[in-house]
C-alpha cells in the first residue's frame, strides 16, 4: 500500500482543532489525528477526526515532546510528512521549544523561539508595535513579582489582564477572569492584590479601556510563508464575543470586512519582525481619535479564523502548499461579504446592538452567506445533532444572564 503524501497531526480538541480538521477533510477528504489533553464534544462527538489520543500530560513541558513522538511513530508509516498544527497559545509555545526534536519528525510552520517571547509577552509586544507605527491603547505595566500600590494617572474604567496568559492559566482563583473592567483605582488595586495571593508572577497589563460594542472590535488573519512570503492578509468586524468572564476576548460572530490600509499596515508589522505561519491580531476601532489600535496578536489561527476557509481560502491548504508540494502562492487581501457565527440566528438578532451590523447580519443571513462550522455536513456523529441543538439553546442563556 503506498503512501498518502502527508496526514495532519492538530494539537488540541477545543473549536479551532474541530475547524482545522474540518478544513483539511474539506480540501483533501482527509481525516486528520488530532492530540488532546482531553475529550472536548466539538472534536470527540465528530467523526471527522480518524483518531484522537489523549494524554492528561500533553500539557506538561516535560511531556509534550515525548507524547508527539509517539504519535509520530504510530502513524508516521501512513504518510510522507506528518504535519503539525498547534491550536492553542500553549501548544503553539511547546511546539516552538521543542522545534529541535520535533523537526526530526514533523514539518510545521512556527516562529523561533525569541519572536515567540517578543509577540506573547505584552510589554514586548506593545515596544515591537511602537517602534513599527502600530497603535496601541495606553498602557502600565504591573510587576507582581515587586511593584507595590498602583499610582498610574489613567481615565476610568481600564482594562487588567495578564502579560502572560499561559502563566497565569497556571494559578487558577475564585473569581479569576480573563480580563477585568474596573472603575476605580481603589477596584484596580483590590484585582492586583487578588491576582498576586494566587502566586501568579508576572506583568498585569493595566489599560485604557476603549468604548463601544463588541463591534468596535476587529480581527486579522495573516499567513506568512515558511520562506518568509506573505501569502493571505484578511480584516473583520466582530458583530459579538463571548461575554461569560472566562471567555471574553473569544469571538462567536464576524463579518468580513476590506480595510487596505490597516490589512497592509499589519502585514508590514510582521515582514518586519521576520514572522512565520499563522497571525491572528485583536484590534478595536477608537472612535475618539479615529484609530484602529491593536490589543495582541496570537501566533496561531484564531477560533473564529475559519472564515477564511469558508471564503475560498482554506487554510489546510496555505499549510499544505508551502510545507508539503512547495507551491508559491500570491498575496491575497481577501475581499468578499461573509458571516461567521457559531451563535444562533436569534442571539445575533437580539443582542447586536449596532444597526448597520445588524442590517448587515440580516442581510448576509437572507443571501445564504452565513456560515457555521460546527454545523459540518459531512460530519455524521449521532449525538452531535443533539450536543449542538442544547448548544445553541445555552448560548441564547449565556447573552441573557451575562452582560460585558
Amino acid at each position: 500500500m503506498s503512501k498518502q503524501p502527508f496526514l495532519p497531526i492538530i494539537v488540541g480538541t477545543d473549536i479551532n482543532a474541530y475547524n482545522m480538521a474540518i478544513s483539511f477533510h474539506e480540501e483533501y477528504n482527509i481525516r486528520p489525528i488530532l492530540v488532546g489533553k482531553g475529550a472536548l464534544p466539538f472534536t470527540n462527538l465528530s467523526t471527522i477526526p480518524r483518531a484522537i489520543e489523549y494524554d492528561k500530560k500533553l500539557g506538561e513541558p516535560d511531556q509534550f515532546a515525548k507524547i508527539l513522538i509517539s504519535v509520530a511513530k504510530k502513524y508516521g508509516d501512513e504518510a510522507d510528512k506528518l504535519v503539525l498544527i498547534g491550536t492553542n497559545d500553549l501548544y503553539v509555545r511547546l511546539i516552538i521549544e521543542n522545534r529541535a526534536i520535533l523537526q526530526d519528525y514533523f514539518v510545521f510552520n512556527n516562529i523561533d523561539e525569541e519572536l515567540m517571547e517578543h509577540l506573547q509577552l505584552k510589554s514586548n509586544f506593545y515596544k515591537l508595535c511602537e517602534q513599527h507605527g502600530i497603535d496601541i491603547p495606553t498602557t502600565y505595566f504591573y510587576d507582581c513579582r515587586v511593584d507595590g500600590d498602583f499610582t498610574g494617572d489613567m481615565m476610568y474604567p481600564v482594562i487588567i489582564k495578564p502579560s502572560n496568559g499561559i502563566e497565569y492559566s497556571r494559578h487558577p482563583f475564585e473569581g479569576q477572569a480573563k480580563v477585568f473592567k474596573v472603575e476605580s483605582r481603589e477596584e484596580v488595586q483590590k484585582v492586583l492584590d487578588m491576582v498576586k495571593a494566587s502566586g501568579y508572577q508576572d506583568e498585569l497589563i493595566i489599560q485604557d479601556f476603549i468604548p463601544g460594542e463588541d463591534t468596535a472590535m476587529w480581527d486579522s488573519v495573516i499567513y506568512v510563508s515558511s520562506k518568509g512570503e506573505t501569502q493571505l492578509v484578511t480584516f473583520a468586524q466582530v458583530a459579538l464575543q463571548e461575554h461569560t468572564k472566562t471567555a471574553i476576548g473569544n469571538y462567536t460572530a464576524v463579518l468580513t470586512r476590506y480595510n487596505e490600509e490597516v490589512m497592509t499596515k499589519l502585514r508590514g508589522f510582521l515582514e518586519a519582525v521576520d514572522y512565520r505561519g499563522f497571525a491572528n491580531f485583536d484590534l478595536k476601532y477608537d472612535e475618539r481619535d479615529g484609530k484602529f489600535k491593536v490589543f495582541e496578536v496570537n501566533i496561531r489561527q484564531g477560533r473564529s479564523s475559519y472564515y477564511v476557509t469558508a471564503m475560498g481560502h482554506n487554510m489546510a491548504r496555505y499549510f499544505v502548499d508551502d510545507l508539503i508540494f512547495n507551491i508559491p502562492t500570491p498575496c491575497t487581501y481577501l475581499k468578499g461579504d461573509l458571516l461567521f457565527s457559531v451563535v444562533p440566528k436569534i442571539v445575533l438578532r437580539k443582542f447586536v446592538e449596532d444597526p448597520t451590523v445588524q442590517a448587515d447580519i440580516q442581510r448576509l443571513i437572507r443571501e445564504g452567506k452565513m456560515v457555521n462550522p460546527l454545523f459540518y455536513k459531512q460530519d455524521k456523529h449521532c449525538k452531535r445533532k443533539f450536543y449542538l441543538f442544547m448548544r445553541q439553546i445555552n448560548y441564547y442563556k449565556k447573552y441573557k444572564e451575562n452582560v460585558w
